[in-house]
């Protein structure tokens, strides 16, 4: 207990003298040992790599990870030392989304077998998504964590047990010189007179003292040199690897726009797949109020036989007396040959069918023009 105590004193009277080296300092009133310049351009480098390396950690992770309840959750696993579990991907659930509704509507419906082959494209990118990320978490997250959680954090223990020392030589150089000074009040001839003699022998005495204090603070002052020094060099090799932390961090960095190169790569493959699935699947676009048009026209003309579309003669068509309707255009379109009706977006026109039409079409009128119109270029109204 009697240790514990004396350390404790010790430690408390140690930080004091720091305290009142620290304060004498910022108020001018007591000198401070400066580094070299090539010292403090180590230090300011190191901080400007921990500076940035913390930014690019943190946008990283950002962009790996938006989700931030996810990156908290990936960060208590980490912490806890247990492995966070397999997390599905945005990509994987909407294909899996698109292929569980493709089921509901029908697979071999051309919605439905659309959905099939979209929503396996979107579980592939999702599945090269997640390879990226675990790629991408361990060439190059993993090393800027492990500089920032292990190396800074040894620099920064290292230049504060350095400042401290620093600190502690000051506090011995303002000791040795206020030693001196009263020692050198000490040895000055004495003003006493003969019948007094008692003050020359006190005052020798206090001269003794004061030298002993000088050598006393003399040595304390080559003892704290001595381990400035010694925890000066440790600080300047540490600092000093920081050359080798942005060799690692380059490699890294490399490996991380590939990883990334190639999950874009892999993606863009994926997609052009899918656009030649899809072009071969049907084109099914019909609306269903085209269908039913088409069938109350056939129903009021009495066709037993179709008309061949190719065959058909805009200027030989006539508009039924019932089922035309207004149609609003949604885009430009120009006709491909005098059988068809060029269109201007959001114009008003007249639209029917005719029996043996494609259901693509419909004859448009405007004014007195007439001729084929696109279906999927237009709103048909009530």
């Amino acid at each position: 207990m009697d240790f514990n105590v004396k350390k404790l004193a010790s430690g408390a009277g140690l930080f004091f003298t720091r305290a009142v080296q620290f304060t004498e300092e910022k108020l001018g009133q007591a000198e401070k040992t400066e580094l070299d310049a090539h010292f403090e351009n180590l230090m300011s480098r190191a901080d400007c790599t921990k500076h940035w390396t913390e930014k690019i950690y943190r946008q990283t992770e950002v962009l790996l990870q938006p989700n931030p309840s996810a990156r908290i959750e990936e960060f208590l696993y980490e912490k806890l030392d247990r492995k966070a579990p397999s997390r599905i991907t945005n990509g994987e659930l909407l294909g899996q989304y698109m292929q569980d509704a493709a089921k509901e509507f029908g697979p071999g419906t051309p919605y439905g077998s659309t959905l099939i082959e979209v929503g396996e494209c979107e579980r592939r990118l999702g599945a090269a998504e997640r390879e990226f990320l675990q790629t991408s978490a361990i060439s190059f997250l993993t090393p800027l964590r492990n500089f920032l959680e292990g190396d800074w954090r040894t620099i920064s223990k290292e230049r504060r047990l350095l400042e401290n020392l620093r600190l502690d030589l000051d506090a011995c150089k303002t000791r040795l010189k206020k030693a001196k000074v009263a020692e050198a009040k000490a040895a000055m001839a004495p003003d006493f007179q003969e019948t007094r003699p008692r003050n020359y022998v006190l005052s020798a005495s206090a001269s003794a003292l004061w030298s002993e204090e000088v050598e006393k603070a003399e040595h304390e002052l080559r003892v704290a040199q001595t381990e400035f020094d010694r925890q000066a060099e440790v600080t300047r090799l540490l600092l000093e690897g920081i050359s080798s932390t942005h060799v690692n961090h380059l490699r890294c960095l490399h490996e991380f726009v590939e990883a990334q190169a190639a999950y874009y790569k892999q993606c863009h493959l994926h997609m052009q797949e899918l656009q030649k699935e899809l072009g071969r699947l049907p084109n099914a676009f019909a609306l269903n109020s085209t269908q039913s048009m088409t069938a109350a026209g056939s129903a009021s003309e009495g066709i037993n036989s179709p008309v061949e579309t190719d065959s058909l003669k805009i200027e030989e068509v006539q508009a039924p007396a019932t089922g035309t309707r207004k149609a609003k255009v949604l885009y430009d379109y120009d006709a491909a040959d005098s059988s068809e009706l060029s269109l201007l977006a959001d114009e008003l026109i007249t639209v029917y069918t005719v029996p043996g039409m494609d259901s693509d079409w419909l004859i448009g009128e405007r004014g007195n023009q007439r001729g084929k119109v696109p279906v999927t270029y237009l709103e048909l109204l009530s």
